[in-house]
């Protein structure tokens, strides 16, 4: 294909008509965009003023159409959060009938939009709702955690939660089976001190409500420490009253322990046992060791040894 030579006039000319177009294409993006349109989008109901007295279930999906009047340029950046994720509907009607309507709360949703846009219509209009009586349990709470220690520090005592239980009130149906309702994670790195929060309750689905949301949390933290004990071996399902020889009889139990209770641990807080089951039954020819009984907080390191040899006495 031959090259084709142009004049620096003829460039100057050919410039000019791109720059000319690229002007022309500028504006009438610029005046398109300006004008009004309409458009939809789908987001999700948030009900607020909810019945006191009153249980309900939706009986629509919670996700709705909004149709929406703005400008082409809101329309090209809706898609990057200019619209609310949520919308809150008011269900303050509902003392004295069963469903809602859009239509009558398009005012205070469009307060709650950018001032360029306008709600014009949601679909569907009106939502519809079933009633029942609330029932109100109390249940624990449960206390979700992510806690990294600083190396040789650890939970030295019981999580303490006020209040440990909370009253969740809403349809029997949807409560019966809450056994615990959980708190937001605590999440925290390098801890070497007794950690003191308040913390958030997990939010209730739209037709159940929590009394308190928020709890006081005390996770006592300390140092720990190495301590060891000699244990003797006790037996265990013996039956048939075998006379049984350990070899050896007893065992050292090496465990961590909290310096704040390091005094107060004696030997008579641990049990060491041997099943005689592992031999009637398993056959086996050692006998491992089970610490059947430990201190609240206290992590065992090693036991030794851990298996014993025995020797069974006709």
């Amino acid at each position: 294909m031959p090259f084709i030579r142009l004049s620096k006039n003829q460039r100057r000319k050919v410039a000019v008509f791109f720059t000319c177009l690229a002007i022309a294409v500028f504006a009438w993006l610029f005046f398109a965009l300006s004008n009004q349109y309409e458009y939809t989008i789908k987001t999700k109901v948030d009900y607020i003023n909810l019945p006191q007295n009153k249980a309900f279930h939706p009986l629509q999906s919670d996700t709705v159409t909004l149709k929406i009047e703005g400008t082409g340029w809101k329309l090209l950046f809706s898609r990057i959060n200019l619209i609310p994720e949520t919308i809150k509907v008011n269900l303050k009607s509902l003392s004295r009938r069963n469903f809602v309507t859009f239509s009558e709360q398009l005012s205070d949703i469009n307060k709650r939009f950018h001032s360029t846009h306008r709600v014009i219509s949601v679909m569907p209009d009106t939502l519809y709702f079933d009633f029942s009586s609330r029932s109100v349990k109390k249940v624990p709470v449960k206390l979700l955690y992510k806690i990294n220690f600083k190396p040789g520090f650890g939970i030295s005592d019981s999580i303490e939660v006020l209040p440990n239980y909370i009253t969740v009130t809403g349809p029997i149906e949807d409560i019966e089976d809450i056994k615990a309702w959980g708190t937001d994670t605590i999440q925290v790195d390098g801890v070497n001190n007794t950690v003191n929060a308040r913390v958030a309750m997990k939010s209730p689905s739209n037709n159940v409500t929590i009394y308190p949301s928020m709890v006081e949390v005390k996770v006592p933290v300390s140092e720990f420490t190495e301590k060891s004990f000699d244990l003797p071996v006790s037996i265990i399902n013996n039956e048939k009253n075998i006379d049984v020889k350990l070899l050896p009889s007893k065992v050292r139990v090496t465990f961590l322990i909290s310096l704040n209770d390091f005094a107060n641990i004696v030997r008579d807080d641990f049990v060491a046992v041997i099943d005689l089951h592992d031999w009637s039954e398993k056959q086996y020819k050692q006998l491992p060791v089970i610490i059947k009984k430990c201190p609240a907080f206290c992590k065992i390191v090693r036991v030794e040894p851990q298996m014993v040899d025995f020797i069974i006495e006709q």
